[in-house]
């Protein structure tokens, strides 16, 4: 890959919030998730846990979501999520361990942030796109237990989908000199 395929790789990768409904092919997000586990990690901790779940697991995470959101915004917003998150083709939950050591928690936690951009950057160059998504499900110990994880040991990094993407978003960012201080 030669560094402008890298730069356009890198700014043009998407948040990706609705997918066609086909799923990529089982080699290449091993492969991704092969990839993910080669970012920076002090102390060689390599923090990361991935759950690739099945349609089960993802029908349990929805049920739990909705369940949540019918006490929290009610049941017509419920069943909006739920149609969304039906649609989802694939789904990946990262997690990492808690530490009694703070500062090492938040290192492993951004070890586990560097794996997601791998993966997604690799997903991203294959035509598939990825949302990392959070909110309340993520934190609800229960939805660690559904997919196996023990919700005293690990926390959820994130919960990823992944799919070809239907619609992609166009995107800006602020330019440097807005965000860069130089300090002599």
């Amino acid at each position: 890959m030669t560094e402008i395929d890298l730069a356009e790789l890198l700014t043009s990768r998407r948040t990706i919030h609705q997918f066609r409904p086909e799923h990529p092919p089982v080699e290449l997000i091993e492969q991704a998730l092969e990839l993910a586990r080669w970012v920076p990690n002090h102390k060689k901790t390599e923090p990361w846990r991935f759950y690739w779940l099945g349609p089960e697991a993802q029908q349990a995470i929805i049920d739990l979501n909705c369940a949540m959101l019918v006490e929290m915004k009610g049941e017509k917003r419920a069943q909006e999520k739920r149609k969304s998150w039906e649609e989802k083709p694939g789904w990946i939950v990262v997690t990492a361990p808690y530490n009694e050591d703070l500062f090492r928690q938040q290192e492993d936690y951004a070890s586990c942030c560097c794996a997601i951009q791998n993966l997604s950057l690799f997903l991203w160059a294959h035509d598939i796109g990825v949302k990392w998504t959070s909110g309340p499900v993520t934190e609800n110990p229960q939805m660690l237990s559904l997919i196996g994880a023990d919700p005293e040991r690990e926390y959820c990094v994130g919960l990823l989908w992944y799919g070809y993407p239907d619609f992609v978003p166009q995107q800006t960012r602020k330019p440097l000199n807005e965000v860069l201080v130089r300090v002599p």
